[in-house]
């Protein structure tokens, strides 16, 4: 395994993948794969619902050989598979197999459904499949998981591009019983319809295919510059830079008064549900008070507060096995690799700032996000460095100093 900007990637080579495909459609449970490239990969950056779907996947294809050389640069082998050329080794898998597959087309894209039908009745005689139009921004309606169950795929492809592909298959499988694997395949359904072109193979081996898409579609000049040099500039700069540096943070200190008592909140975390800690997250070059009602926001799903304070770099500290960093496989006492749960542990460490804010709605319109939280609960502040975790004790002790000093609790 690899991680490269915190999404973790398969090292498997096509034909480990095929197996392990195989092993899926016969292990009686259900599982789902991606194919991230560079574009995926930032687009997770801002999407932390999407990052986090990424790394619970059962399986992460590199598509891209932007991740090709990404691996070099950081001393991983990272073997590229499409998603195009994944998706037609698993159709003569399936055609070999006889399973029943299903494609979920979106409506608006460039391969209509017809065509799709034509070209796989063509291109896979004896294929077993179905293919259902759906509108990609709602995800999935009730009466397209009826269409969906009423023919009984084992395996569904989703063609609507990311992060909607993914999110419809992490979010979904659990309602279709039949479904031993889902893929998310980008279009690589618009390369076998023939809507779309594949970049000529010599381009594709040296890894020119953006300059093939930029000739073929100008329009599209910023996505392609941002998976080619933006996401090439943020591989430089974990590498060699990040590595240097703490990562600006601020921790959300929310507090409430309750029968003449100051509460404030706390939630744990979704990697190690006993991890209690206030909502926190990266400044992203916000100021302070910007970033902290950001994240409650993101975090919470609170709108009802008040902005008390904020203080800027409290307390600093690095990463370690408790606070965030993992070390995975493959990892040695002399070369300690990890991986992370987001890109923000490419750096040395955190300078922590502080945000307090009060909160002026009703407990029930707390809704913590899966991703981040498991759970919330509301603590006494005399009891606040006793309930945290005790990686965050110390930080914490700064903090509430600081929330005592203003007084609040006499307002």
């Amino acid at each position: 395994m690899a991680n490269i900007l915190g999404i973790n990637l398969s090292a498997l080579s096509e034909d480990a993948v095929l197996k392990k495909i195989s092993d899926f459609l016969n292990d009686g449970g259900q599982h789902y794969i991606v194919t991230p490239n560079p574009e995926i990969i930032l687009c997770a950056h801002k999407d932390e619902e999407l990052f986090y779907i990424l790394n619970k996947a059962d399986l992460a294809v590199a598509d891209g050989f932007g991740l090709k050389l990404a691996g070099l640069l950081i001393g991983e082998k990272i073997p590229r598979l499409t998603g195009a050329d994944l998706s037609i080794k698993v159709l003569e898998l399936a055609r070999r197999e006889k399973i029943k597959v299903m494609l979920l087309n979106w409506h608006a894209g460039l391969s209509s459904s017809s065509e799709i039908r034509e070209a796989l009745e063509k291109k896979f005689a004896g294929l077993d499949f179905s293919v259902l139009d759906i509108d990609r921004v709602k995800l999935l309606t009730e009466t397209d998981r009826d269409k969906i169950l009423a023919f009984g795929p084992e395996i569904l492809f989703t063609n609507i591009g990311f992060p909607y592909q993914e999110k419809i298959l992490f979010h979904n499988l659990k309602y279709l019983p039949t479904v031993r694997i889902g893929l998310g395949v980008g279009g690589a359904f618009d390369f076998i319809s023939g809507k779309a072109k594949r970049a000529p193979r010599l381009l594709r081996l040296i890894g020119l295919e953006w300059l093939w898409r930029l000739i073929r579609q100008p329009k599209r000049w910023r996505r392609i510059y941002d998976a080619v040099f933006v996401f090439s500039a943020k591989m430089i700069k974990a590498r060699f830079i990040n590595t240097y540096l703490y990562r600006a943070n601020v921790a959300c200190l929310l507090y409430k008064r309750e029968n003449g008592l100051i509460k404030i909140l706390l939630v744990s975390r979704e990697d190690d549900p006993s991890h209690w800690q206030m909502p926190q997250g990266g400044r992203d070059g916000e100021d302070v008070a910007t970033a902290g009602a950001r994240e409650l926001r993101e975090e919470t799903g609170v709108k009802n507060f008040f902005t008390r304070a904020t203080f800027k770099n409290l307390h600093r500290y690095e990463f370690n096995s408790e606070n965030g960093k993992q070390a995975y496989r493959g990892a040695t006492p002399q070369r300690h690799v990890y991986e992370s749960k987001k890109y923000r542990y490419d750096y040395k460490g955190q300078n922590q700032s502080l945000y307090i804010a009060e909160f002026l709605g009703k407990d029930e319109e707390i809704r913590i996000n899966f991703w981040d939280h498991t759970a919330w609960k509301w603590v006494d502040a005399d009891r606040l460095v006793e309930e945290i975790h005790h990686v965050r004790q110390a930080g914490t002790k700064i903090f509430l100093d600081k929330f005592r000093s203003l007084d609040l609790e006499k307002d």
